[in-house]
């Protein structure tokens, strides 16, 4: 059975089983390699995208769950050309760099739906992505940096 969705804007098909993860297809399947594989469980958020606009945990979403849905990756953000990009280069956030396409996934679904974030509001839409560098105070900054930077465009 063949599974169709678009990924970044893209019109893609899947052969795979309906209950393989998201994750595996996005990576083995149409070899984009941003996002990345943590725990399994979707406890850490490396493999955070967005399923018509909502941060998920693409380990554990099936891949017959999102048949005719938008999914965005961390490379519809572009080549460093995205506010949130700039920040996180400008505040150093990235130390090892293992997680950061899901938290980047993540401030940009927060980002979408909220132009002035809180750190209450930062804190809760980020909660879900572990630092293993603990970089959560820098992570905070160029999220505040970034809704700036959007709200001035």
């Amino acid at each position: 059975m063949s599974l169709q969705f678009k990924v970044n804007g893209k019109a893609v098909q899947s052969n795979s089983e309906a209950d393989t993860p998201l994750l595996w297809v996005i990576r083995d399947e149409l070899g984009m390699t941003g996002t990345k594989f943590g725990c399994g469980a979707a406890l850490c958020g490396a493999c955070t995208v967005h399923v018509n606009g909502e941060a998920v945990r693409s380990c554990q979403t099936q891949v017959g769950n999102v048949a005719g849905s938008n999914v965005s990756t961390v490379e519809s953000l572009g080549a460093g050309t995205h506010p949130l990009q700039k920040a996180w280069i400008k505040h150093q956030v990235p130390q090892c760099g293992y997680c950061q396409s899901g938290q980047l996934m993540s401030a940009a679904a927060l980002l979408s739906h909220n132009k002035n974030p809180s750190d209450a509001d930062i804190d809760a839409a980020m909660a879900g992505n572990l630092c293993r560098c603990g970089t959560y105070t820098r992570i905070r900054a160029a999220v505040k940096d970034a809704a700036s930077m959007m709200r001035a465009a």
